[in-house]
């Protein structure tokens, strides 16, 4: 399922969530996955994090107006903050949060949720490894134009392993992948 700000979630969507670490919920569908996936970091010496899993739509309302303010009060119009605040937090309705099927995951050591969270240990081996377990770096540098967000080290999405696999392979972000599989 693409969502995107383009492609918003389908009305009535509703996830399976389960709870995973530190209260965090996700999809049922990923849930052991990204079980497996972090405890495989961390068995690799690393120490992933999530800081950032399922939203209701509320919590999404609230970090996207959040932002539109911040953005404001830096002296942007309205217009302008919303059009701003939208490539660095979804619009409500439009984050892959919603689906359940989105995690942002840090390095423990840095929390940051900026650039320089791709060169933590725990972001390197994250990225090198997420396909593996049905997982890819939903927001890749170099692909802001297309997927409409800023690059996001920090944002993985649960696509299943082959299609992870496939994405991987094809350098493509999501975007491209599906235009590609079904023009």
């Amino acid at each position: 399922m693409l969502v995107n700000p383009w492609n918003a979630i389908p009305q009535g969507y509703q996830p399976e969530l389960v709870t995973v670490e530190n209260g965090y919920q996700v999809d049922q569908r990923c849930a052991s996955e990204l079980a497996a996936m972090l405890a495989d970091c961390r068995a690799a010496g690393y120490r992933p994090a999530i800081c950032s899993a399922y939203r209701t739509q509320e919590k999404q309302a609230a970090l996207y107006d959040t932002l539109v303010r911040k953005r404001m009060a830096q002296g942007l119009s309205q217009t302008e903050a919303q059009k701003q605040a939208a490539t660095e937090a979804a619009v409500p309705g439009t984050s892959e949060h919603q689906l359940g099927l989105a995690v942002d995951l840090v390095d423990a050591s840095y929390q940051v949720l900026d650039e320089a969270q791709a060169s933590t240990p725990a972001q390197q081996w994250l990225m090198e490894h997420c396909w593996a377990y049905g997982f890819i770096l939903r927001y890749p540098a170099e692909k802001q134009d297309i997927t409409g967000i800023i690059y996001e080290p920090w944002h993985y999405r649960y696509v299943g392993r082959d299609h992870a696999q496939a994405i991987r392979q094809s350098g493509q972000c999501l975007e491209e992948f599906l235009q590609a599989e079904h023009p």
